[in-house]
């Protein structure tokens, strides 16, 4: 594994974890959903805060640890709905589609209310950015294949949330399904040895849905995203 090599004994990268810690904190109180810019300002100034290969640890951790606080709240709110009413749910985090058709409006979408508030808009969908500009050197400073293997949950769970979960697919949220895809395809795009597409995005790959997009701030739709031909396009090389 390139990647351990060069963290156990690579002299070529210098990795600071003051700047890293820095570089979160100031991703974390500085932008969300309190900030004064639109989300795509946001996700541009973040992008541009994230630079060098501390910037792409910060990206990296930043994919994982949302996956990883999705996973976790599903996992109560299942837990919490058997509690009361002893249905039992699967949550899978390798395939999120059975969980949310079986249980549809009875989920909270997790992804607005994180432990860490990190929203998926801002920090998240530039650390997205982040790591698929960076997908050569990602072996450098991380193993790839968990940090892909969290860019598919998250494309999965959000995706999920449209269909099932009456998560409105507003124009932000179709910027961050495009860049999961389009950051998946990147990383993949430069592994030796790529896993499979997991089962939910091989599904959606089959559809030819075009869902409305609408304005962030209004009902109003202003265009069309078809997940199911993004993905083909982005993931199919």
């Amino acid at each position: 594994m390139h990647w351990l090599r060069q963290l156990l004994g690579g002299g070529r990268v210098q990795l600071d974890p003051g700047r890293q810690q820095a570089l979160l904190h100031d991703a974390q109180s500085r932008y969300g959903a309190g900030a004064q810019i639109r989300f795509p300002q946001q996700v541009e100034a973040v992008t541009r805060m994230l630079d060098g290969d501390d910037g792409l640890v910060v990206a990296a951790r930043i994919v994982t640890q949302v996956a990883d606080e999705a996973y976790a709240d599903l996992r109560a709110q299942a837990h919490d709905i058997h509690r009361r009413t002893g249905r039992r749910l699967v949550v899978n985090r390798r395939n999120y589609r059975p969980l949310w058709k079986e249980a549809g409006h009875a989920l909270r979408w997790p992804l607005f209310a994180l432990p860490s508030n990190l929203h998926p808009y801002a920090q998240v969908a530039a650390a997205v950015a982040v790591v698929g500009e960076g997908a050569r050197r990602l072996d450098r400073v991380t193993d790839p294949i968990p940090l892909v293997t969290c860019v598919f949950e998250l494309l999965d769970l959000i995706t999920a949330g449209w269909e099932y979960g009456r998560v409105r697919v507003d124009t932000d949220g179709a910027a961050l399904v495009d860049r999961l895809t389009v950051s998946a395809g990147q990383i993949l795009a430069v592994m030796d040895d790529p896993p499979r597409l997991p089962p939910a995005v091989r599904e959606l790959m089959r559809r030819n849905n075009t869902l409305d997009v609408h304005d962030p701030a209004s009902p109003r739709a202003v265009g069309g995203f078809n997940p199911g031909a993004t993905m083909r396009e982005r993931l199919l090389v």
